[in-house]
């Protein structure tokens, strides 16, 4: 298979798969399977890409043949592969849970518009184009909106009102800031950016640019203080919708802040990179406080979204090795993490009616296997050794130490602290305890596909910690060249 196919496969399989579920809408029993080995089908694309680049290689293609400047290159290296490659991963185990999760007239635009949401992720993650980063985002946008929304319910359609105006602020924003840089540098591939922002000789001017890309990213991304929207809308939605959301959404806003900001906005790293460390300290903080006060495991489990993103940015502000491998791989671990835990949430809602902690109870004794499963996540995403999650706060930590930036560890390691009483709330109030309401019928049987579901994703969190040393090794590869992108530029302008 050519390197040209390999790097459009992850746009087509899933655009694909959405057109085969509106041809066969007549076939409902077909478009959960089918969007199931469409996921695993791109997850093999993914592995076969990230063997040809894991080594620091950077594959370019342009569509419809035209070179830079003026072609649509896509741009495969360590970094967007690896986020093509977990996105195939944890779409597909979010398929495989909605398989008996999406109520029946549901489904068909369910399983239609979930694969345009993954092609438009990992159009944005491959993409060497700022403009069609933009559009990218704007059909990642769509297609979210369409999954919020779905079933209509007032709340939903409260939170999809407050979702959809504050993206379309940020989309704005970014559409802004698109413009000027291409009427001062007369290019948007990403590549010629690089090579031309620095010779323009305008710092102020770059810098409120630069600005307006930490806003527009930072709101997609629900960074302090613009985060508010997500813990109003992302409990609304169906669990299978947000779990998707919480896994993907705000992580793909990560993935451009960290290529925009290593790669074009490297001019004044004092002024850009010391208020994003400010912004990464905050949005740690007021996140995990927002967890802790929470007693629905929907909100709760939003506002962690909310404080995690800030050790990722914390990996980009500091903007050394260390720093962006610890970035990265703990983006890789929190995708895993959060959307199992989602899941997690939504089958003891099911079985428990209810998503309320103090309604719920029981479970360690009714689903020892569903209990258990939870812990890896939930203790994952608190940092404790030897899992997932302690090695990227680990790398995090040490970076900051060795750059001398005491007050952003002193928070993280305070944050994981809240994070972990967070998770045993859930565990001490949902798990451990009898159930509160007498009344309430004992907790059924766990649907296979989506204990099945769980299962991959607690797997994949516990394959991560245990191979960590060799993940860190191709992540490092990835870090390495977000620092010195020299190979990416010359891929792209030599293709």
């Amino acid at each position: 298979m050519t390197d040209d196919l390999l790097l459009a496969l992850p746009l087509l399989l899933p655009l694909a798969a959405a057109v085969t579920v509106m041809l066969t809408r007549g076939l409902p029993r077909l478009h959960g399977p089918l969007n199931v080995a469409c996921m695993a089908a791109l997850a093999a694309v993914g592995a076969a890409l990230l063997a040809r680049v894991h080594d620091g290689a950077v594959l370019v293609t342009f569509l419809g043949g035209w070179r830079a400047p003026f072609g649509i290159p896509l741009v495969a290296d360590a970094l967007s592969v690896t986020m093509v490659l977990v996105t195939a991963l944890v779409a597909g185990c979010v398929c495989l849970y909605a398989l008996v999760d999406v109520p029946p007239r549901q489904a068909l635009v369910y399983h239609a518009v979930t694969p345009v949401l993954v092609a438009s992720a990992n159009g944005a993650f491959l993409t060497g184009d700022l403009f069609n980063l933009y559009v990218w985002f704007e059909v990642m946008l769509m297609s979210s909106f369409v999954l919020m929304a779905l079933g209509g319910e007032a709340p939903q359609v409260r939170g999809t009102v407050k979702y959809m105006a504050t993206n379309l602020v940020s989309s704005t924003l970014f559409l802004a800031g698109v413009g000027l840089l291409y009427g001062l540098t007369g290019t948007l591939n990403m590549a010629e950016l690089a090579a031309r922002v620095p010779a323009l000789g305008q710092p102020a001017l770059v810098s409120v640019v630069a600005v307006l890309f930490v806003v527009a990213f930072g709101t997609k991304a629900a960074v302090f203080p613009l985060f508010s929207w997500l813990p109003a809308s992302y409990p609304t939605p169906p669990v299978a919708t947000t779990a998707l959301f919480a896994g993907l959404l705000t992580k793909v806003a990560v993935y451009a802040l960290l290529r925009t900001f290593t790669l074009i906005f490297v001019h004044d790293v004092g002024f850009t990179h010391g208020a994003l460390l400010w912004i990464a300290g905050l949005t740690m903080v007021t996140g995990v406080l927002g967890a802790v006060a929470q007693d629905e495991v929907r909100r709760l489990l939003s506002f962690h979204i909310v404080s995690q993103i800030g050790y990722m940015v914390m990996g980009l502000a500091l903007l050394s090795p260390l720093a962006l491998l610890g970035a990265i791989f703990f983006t890789i671990h929190n995708i895993l993490a959060k959307t199992n835990l989602f899941l997690i949430g939504g089958v003891m809602a099911r079985l428990g009616g209810s998503f309320e902690l103090k309604r719920l109870g029981g479970f360690y004794r009714a689903q020892p296997l569903l209990a258990g499963l939870f812990l890896v996540p939930a203790l994952a995403l608190a940092g404790v050794p030897p899992l997932s999650g302690f090695w990227g706060k680990l790398l995090l930590a040490r970076a900051g130490l060795e750059a001398a930036e005491y007050a952003i560890v002193a928070a993280s390691l305070a944050v994981g602290l809240l994070t972990l009483y967070s998770m045993m709330k859930i565990w001490s109030q949902a798990v451990l305890p009898a159930a509160a309401d007498p009344a309430r019928p004992p907790a059924g049987p766990v649907p296979r596909a989506q204990l099945a579901a769980i299962g991959v994703l607690a797997a994949s969190t516990l394959a991560l910690s245990a191979l960590a040393w060799p993940v860190c090794v191709v992540l490092g590869r990835a870090a390495e060249g977000l620092l010195a992108p020299t190979a990416y530029i010359e891929a792209v302008l030599r293709a």
